[in-house]
């Protein structure tokens, strides 16, 4: 299993779409998230179809929080020009795992 790691606190399980396919799909089809996605590479998301609400945070190239955002569905977020990946939870998400700009995240397998 995956995990989403900030120092030594486990926020969450992450699915990682790392494919053209699975970045593609997104989290289409779901009516929820249990843990977080992390989508790569990616500088901006869409909720365009999806059901549900989700927080997204943009990733710098080396996993630091850039910016941090809820979108509802059917949006189309900005473009970040310095991120390089995007997290994305379920809304409310972020605020219980207290995470903020400037977060330094890893994934651990």
């Amino acid at each position: 299993m995956t995990w989403l790691v900030r120092g030594d606190d486990v926020l969450a399980s992450l699915d990682v779409a790392d494919s053209f396919g699975s970045r593609l799909k997104g989290l289409l089809g779901r009516d929820g998230l249990d843990g977080a996605f992390l989508i790569k590479p990616a500088m901006s998301v869409h909720t365009l179809g999806m059901r549900f609400a989700i927080d997204v945070a943009f990733l710098s190239s080396d996993m630091r929080v850039v910016d941090t955002v809820t979108m509802r569905p059917n949006r189309v977020s900005f473009i970040r020009p310095s991120a390089r990946s995007v997290l994305e939870a379920e809304a409310g998400a972020f605020e219980r795992w207290g995470l903020v700009r400037g977060d330094q995240l890893e994934v651990r397998e």
